[in-house]
């Protein structure tokens, strides 16, 4: 008799042990492909859950050791559905990924918008997989490093100017209005919530220290540079600094902000003695891709995302 081939299970809300082999899935995919398969966002769907999520697994037949992981937002009607996919390196070239893409197309047929997926790292499976399926290439987030072992310029703020660190008592409207703001046309940067930005303030990495806040003379929020810091469990690679988000209102664009917050963040992420730090920008926002090559980041990797 020939054994049953896998299956893909679809559930709403995952257990605490299909958490922790969601969670430990995709840490291993990321040792092998030098990228987390699963986006931050993602992650914390996973770990806390969210109304308008589906979970794909695919699991071995005997001792439900978890092979494979999709997850499938369905929040952003007007975007359309995105996914993110995840195979285990021990379970791969056995069309595993194949078959959760299928399963993903298949839960959102009909949806107006179409379906997205995302591809993180450049030298992934998942960028083979997308083109196999039918998906084109629709936006590129590029990766950009810089050493901080080469300090960064001392900060001068434009006249009228002050920045001071993030004060969760009076901060959290007027960040998520100018987030909105700043990102308009970024829905899934402008579209935070706010349990969208507590989620993070509830992480272990979040610093008001390094959340670093711009205001106009007239006391009014113009500009954030909000850092990130990457602790590895396994401590056997140094923390790494991020650019998490770097916004200024449009109001004010173009007066040297955003040059200015971005070197506040660096020399606060460089007194912490960190000795890198990364940033993600779009591949076709060429003013901030100036602004970061002149701040001395160079390319390193990109995530894609496609459309079908």
């Amino acid at each position: 008799m020939t054994a049953p081939g896998p299956e893909v299970r679809v559930t709403g809300q995952l257990a605490d042990e299909e958490i922790t082999a969601v969670l430990a899935l995709a840490a291993d995919a990321a040792r092998a492909d030098g990228a987390n398969p699963l986006s931050e966002h993602v992650v914390l769907h996973v770990r806390h859950g969210g109304g308008h999520s589906r979970h794909l697994l695919i699991e071995e037949p005997e001792g439900r050791a978890l092979l494979a992981y999709a997850h499938l937002d369905l929040g952003e009607p007007a975007e359309g559905p995105a996914a993110e996919l995840a195979v285990s390196p021990s379970a791969r070239r056995r069309g595993l990924g194949g078959l959760l893409l299928d399963e993903v197309v298949r839960q959102t047929d009909g949806y107006p918008a179409g379906l997205r997926l995302w591809a993180h790292g450049a030298n992934t499976s998942a960028n083979e997989l997308a083109a196999a399926h039918g998906f084109r290439r629709v936006r590129r987030l590029w990766q950009l490093r810089r050493a901080l072992t080469d300090p960064p310029d001392p900060v001068e703020l434009p006249q009228g100017f002050t920045v001071r660190p993030f004060d969760a008592g009076r901060d959290v409207e007027g960040w998520l209005g100018l987030n909105a703001t700043a990102f308009a046309d970024l829905p899934d940067q402008g579209g935070w919530s706010r349990q969208d930005l507590q989620r993070r303030m509830a992480e272990p990495w979040f610093d008001p220290a390094g959340f670093l806040m711009a205001h106009d003379a007239e006391g009014r929020l113009v500009g954030f540079h909000w850092t990130k810091v990457h602790r590895h469990p396994d401590q056997h690679h140094e923390p790494l600094g991020e650019v998490y988000v770097l916004g200024v209102d449009p109001l004010v664009r173009g007066r040297g902000l955003g040059r200015a917050l971005t070197l506040a963040g660096l020399n606060h992420l460089r007194g912490l003695g960190l000795s890198e730090v990364l940033l993600f920008v779009d591949a076709d926002n060429a003013g901030a891709i100036a602004l970061y090559r002149g701040l001395g980041f160079a390319a390193w990797d990109s995530d894609t995302l496609f459309r079908r």
